[in-house]
């Protein structure tokens, strides 16, 4: 990877364009930290009011801590992924977008207009919600009157809009996707305050003072994991099952074509990190709610005793959500008869199998046992942080010291997943540079 980029920055047309980049992300941070009027941020981050187990501390997340700071970023790319993903699942439901998408680059065109519509949609209405709620929590220096409450909402709605703009300029003019780069940005800002919290955590509480070798264990302990959970990441994502195709000869004039030998590939994380964001949102929909109610209230002791983030009802959901959302992300993106139909007609076939329908269920098999399998390992990486705070919390009760943990293999995956989809992006582009055509 570091040769990759020492490689590329040699080259000037690569060299502007990372400069670009990170151009990008230098005013995604400082927009990040520009506080928004009528909003006390000392008091927001002192109430904990994202705390774990909630939609917001994952949002937080997602943000770079912008959302905890209540800063003109809060919202950060949320809106605009789901937004993403309602035209994704739309296209495939709705037929006048699917034959919009088939339309090429004009068609593309469109439905990315839509987009930014309903991109602008989402965060008006999360803006709006969430004035409220800072109203609601006594996060306000002053009373939500409509001229506040409209200045709030507009900056919120600014500043989401923004992100996206600054999204597509990287995806104009930058390297890698311009959402994946700024989520990538924002998780590696907030991975240093994590980092801070596990040092402080190992070597000064939990009984501990100063240095401590139990302590330096314990961290030598969490490096390894985290070494071995990235290598799996790593694995998983360049991981995949090559179903063999042979193709008929065939005469056409005087020349002959077919006759190879190729495969499919069918990549064992096919649905990405979206099952982890799926999950996620759902399951801490109910401390969600109850963030929002008064401590007293049932519903909210429940909640706070039996489904947060260090319970094992509250793992057991996520997990359950997550090998759904795999299987169903699957179903909806990739489609066995439109390749089967593909083969077909390019007068392909699978060696021992026939072409129609028994190639359609031989391509359902492996799909199902490679979904799985790459289910199973998200689930992992993604469930054992969690696992480790939930241990923690059953030894030391009220126990804090992995809180910061919870979402760690989500955001694992996220930063691993775009580091080398960026590398792929570089070496595709350098290949291309120093390919000889016929006329050179």
């Amino acid at each position: 990877m570091l040769k990759t980029l020492k490689n590329a920055w040699r080259i000037p047309e690569l060299r502007s364009k990372l400069l670009f980049t990170l151009l990008i992300i230098v005013l995604y941070r400082l927009g990040a930290n520009i506080p928004v009027p009528y909003v006390d941020p000392a008091v927001f981050e002192s109430a904990s009011a994202v705390a774990g187990g909630t939609i917001l501390y994952y949002l937080n997340i997602l943000s770079g801590d912008a959302l905890g700071r209540a800063t003109l970023f809060a919202l950060g790319v949320s809106p605009y992924i789901t937004a993403s993903i309602v035209m994704q699942l739309l296209t495939i439901a709705i037929p006048p977008l699917e034959r919009l998408a088939k339309q090429g680059d004009e068609g593309r065109k469109k439905i990315t207009a839509i987009t930014r519509l309903v991109t602008v949609a989402l965060a008006l209405v999360t803006a709006i919600g969430y004035a409220f709620y800072l109203d609601a929590s006594d996060y306000l220096v002053v009373e939500l009157g409509w001229f506040n409450g409209a200045v709030i909402v507009a900056c919120y709605c600014a500043g989401a809009a923004l992100v996206m703009w600054l999204a597509e300029k990287i995806n104009e003019s930058g390297i890698g996707n311009g959402i994946s780069i700024i989520l990538f940005a924002n998780i590696i800002a907030g991975m240093f305050g994590i980092a801070q919290s596990i040092w402080t955590t190992v070597f000064t509480a939990g009984g501990f003072s100063g240095f401590s070798g139990v302590g330096l264990v314990i961290a030598i302990a969490e490096i390894i994991v985290l070494v071995g959970m990235i290598m799996i990441i790593v694995w998983m994502s360049d991981a995949e099952r090559r179903i063999p195709i042979q193709y008929a000869k065939r005469v056409v004039g005087r020349k002959m074509y077919g006759g190879q030998n190729t495969n499919l590939p069918l990549k064992v994380n096919m649905a990405g990190v979206m099952p982890i964001i799926f999950a996620n949102s759902i399951v801490a929909i109910p401390a969600t709610i109850a963030s929002f109610m008064n401590s007293s209230n049932g519903f909210v002791t429940f909640i706070n005793k039996w489904f947060n983030y260090n319970t094992w009802p509250y793992l057991i959901v996520f997990l359950v959500l997550l090998l759904l959302f795999a299987f169903f992300y699957v179903a909806i993106s990739f489609n066995p008869v439109e390749v089967a139909n593909n083969i077909k007609n390019n007068g392909g076939a699978i060696p021992g199998i026939r072409s129609g329908k028994p190639t359609v269920m031989y391509i359902k098999k492996i799909l199902n046992r490679i979904t799985l399998l790459g289910a199973l390992i998200i689930a992992f990486i993604a469930c054992f942080p969690m696992i480790v705070n939930i241990i923690d919390t059953m030894i030391t009760p009220d126990s804090t010291r992995f809180a910061a943990l919870s979402f760690g293999g989500s955001s694992l995956i996220i930063v691993v997943g775009v580091a080398l989809e960026t590398v792929r992006e570089l070496e595709a582009q350098m290949s291309l540079r120093n390919y000889k055509g016929f006329l050179d």
